[in-house]
């Protein structure tokens, strides 16, 4: 089989297993139909040009983040309703917390045609297991620090804000999040000792640092956006903060109070992965 047939054949495998599990996640309540749809596209880059090694950690990342929204769901109901999106994912979702990881494998894969001597490709690795790293740290800090006994803070200025509010942290949030990235780490780590991937260029403690480290760092960065220019509106019925918009869940219309009118949750997550898998390639090139 030439080598176009061969790329052919990993994509048509890629997605058949992206559509299958997308489809698993809907039929589970944890996609909606456009997230479903997304996450099949995202799933046949991943799998087909990165195969296996890749799609467990973006598996680790889907698995145990759509897990934790359901865990806890009936001791967060009613809890940071004026925040949070739900448990299914929409495709706005999907994208933000997977797009980064498929950009970075399609620029892997790209790489591998055309040098695949460089030794830019374990960053690559590195910054696809980061970024999603990001993304499960920003999802287990949300969904396990809204748990949080006492009313969380808001990052720029420590003032005690309601459970859910974006850029608010909190001590059990602050390690969830840590756990979060770590578990993504491990499983890289993993992932490269049992050959999944080529890249092991670096000891395996160093991916698993560099991977956990990128990731923590993600979400931290996704609670200063979030405390600061995501944009927040008001409203005036229930004189409440909310991320809603237009409406507010009582049927009001909401203003803008502060931040970007265009930077709503998706775009802080995006920005969340990004700066994960950016640090995870830095720190992998580095070192």
């Amino acid at each position: 089989m030439s080598e176009n047939g061969v790329i052919f054949l990993k994509l048509l495998i890629g997605f058949a297993v992206g559509t299958a599990i997308a489809y698993l996640a809907y039929r589970a309540q944890a996609l909606d139909r456009r997230g479903a749809v997304a996450a099949a596209l995202l799933g046949t880059v991943i799998i087909g040009l990165g195969g296996a090694g890749w799609a467990v950690i973006l598996l680790t990342f889907f698995i145990s983040a759509s897990l934790l929204s359901k865990l806890f769901g009936s001791r967060k109901e009613g809890v940071g309703e004026d925040f949070a999106k739900g448990a299914r994912r929409d495709a706005g979702q999907v994208l933000a917390n997977g797009g980064v990881a498929g950009v970075l494998v399609l620029f892997h894969f790209i790489l591998t045609q055309v040098d695949p001597e460089s030794g830019l490709l374990p960053a690559l690795w590195l910054g696809f297991a980061a970024s999603l790293a990001g993304a499960n740290a920003d999802t287990w800090g949300t969904e396990l620090g809204i748990l949080n006994p006492r009313k969380p803070v808001l990052i720029t200025n420590f003032r005690q804000v309601p459970k859910g509010t974006s850029g608010a942290i909190s001590l059990a949030g602050s390690l969830a999040a840590v756990g979060g990235a770590a578990l993504v780490g491990g499983v890289a780590a993993v992932v490269v000792s049992v050959g999944g991937v080529p890249e092991r260029m670096l000891p395996l403690w160093s991916q698993f640092l560099i991977v956990t480290l990128g990731g923590t760092a993600g979400a931290f960065i996704d609670s200063v956006l979030g405390g600061t220019v995501q944009a927040m509106y008001f409203c005036s019925k229930c004189q409440k903060e909310t991320e809603r918009h237009p409406m507010h869940i009582c049927g009001t219309p909401t203003v803008l109070k502060r931040g970007l009118a265009w930077l709503d949750n998706d775009w802080v997550n995006a920005a969340c992965t990004l700066s994960a898998g950016f640090m995870g390639m830095i720190l992998g090139s580095l070192f």
